[in-house]
């Protein structure tokens, strides 16, 4: 695959802020967290504009198209490059012609939002008949220790975050709980995409660790995690109802309220030892 040079795109910037502290004004510069409009563009054509910080597109383009179904497998995604314009970025692709024409058939405009995983979905029939896939009943066995350990080399290694406040951060994690890739954004399912992207692009099995999210647990994070087939996600908030009942059903083991040493099984808990 051809990639474009680094992208230069800077992921926080630095504004004036007047901080209040026991009733009396500082003035300060903070450090806050960008997000630009960043369109995805297959075989020229223009698929999807999403709100994401601006860092790692290339693994985020490659995460969304393997989430989303638009691809199977990396090597049907042949070329992809950045390109930085005024009001925003795009990230152009060629993809295999075959996976080309079934994304015109299901052509839609979507528009995408930070935090907002259903934008641009114009039925709720097209919710049921989005890919989900059902994750081998085998994948994924990890003792409980691993979440823990996970979490504090998570924790570390949120360096945006810990500039910011303002992103949440998805990581890729062997079973032992050793953290082996992180991605940040300031959407949740954007930091996702960019883990998966990312995951794929280091040629690492899918089968062989678990995902660690900062965030809730919402229905597309489950929907992502179970269309390129990650076994077990835990998140550090509350499952909502929805992704509780498709983990069940797609096979996925759902975790929530990751911290320390407590956590709660929802769905699937025979891998959890």
């Amino acid at each position: 695959m051809r990639r474009s040079p680094d992208f230069m795109a800077v992921a926080h910037g630095q504004y004036d802020v007047e901080r209040w502290v026991d009733g009396g004004a500082i003035c300060e510069e903070d450090m806050v967290a960008e997000e630009v409009p960043v369109a995805l563009v297959y075989n020229g054509f223009s698929h999807a504009v999403m709100m994401t910080t601006p860092q790692d597109l290339e693994d985020f383009a490659l995460g969304f198209s393997l989430s989303e179904g638009i691809i199977t497998d990396a090597c049907e995604l042949y070329d992809i490059e950045v390109v930085e314009h005024p009001q925003g970025c795009e990230v152009q692709m060629r993809i295999a012609g075959e996976r080309f024409a079934g994304l015109r058939q299901r052509r839609r405009a979507m528009a995408g939002r930070t935090g907002c995983g259903l934008c641009g979905i114009e039925s709720l029939n097209q919710i049921v008949a989005r890919p989900v896939g059902t994750v081998n009943a085998s994948r994924g066995v990890l003792h409980t220790g691993a979440l823990s350990r996970a979490q504090a080399e998570l924790h570390a290694r949120q360096h945006l975050f810990h500039l910011t406040g303002a992103v949440h951060a998805a990581a890729w994690c062997g079973l032992d709980g050793a953290v082996a890739l992180v991605r940040e954004d300031v959407g949740r399912h954007n930091a996702l995409d960019k883990l998966i992207g990312a995951v794929a692009a280091h040629g690492d099995a899918f089968d062989e660790g678990f995902v660690l999210m900062t965030s809730r647990a919402s229905y597309e994070i489950v929907q992502k995690a179970a269309a390129v087939g990650i076994a077990v996600v835990a998140a550090v908030s509350a499952p909502t109802g929805m992704a509780v009942r498709l983990a069940e059903a797609a096979g996925v083991t759902l975790i929530g309220f990751a911290r320390g040493a407590r956590h709660s099984v929802y769905s699937h808990p025979q891998r959890i030892h």
